[in-house]
């Protein structure tokens, strides 16, 4: 996920839900499970790696596979 969004140039702050226990309290309020990773844009809450949903809300290219 990192690399993805680093790639395109994607702003993102990193919080790490295994040390630190406020970063997984927000993501057990925000999707009720503590499945990982987890990205927010805008209002949408991407779980797990969903490149085309991401591309679209992101409105990035699509990449050849």
């Amino acid at each position: 996920m990192k690399e993805f969004l680093s790639a395109h140039g994607i702003a993102f702050t990193p919080r790490d839900v295994t040390r630190d226990p406020a970063a997984r309290q927000a993501l057990l309020a925000l999707t009720g499970q503590s499945a990982t990773p987890v990205v927010v844009v805008g209002n949408e809450v991407v779980v797990g790696f969903d490149r085309g949903r991401l591309q679209r809300l992101l409105r990035l290219h699509q990449e050849a596979r």
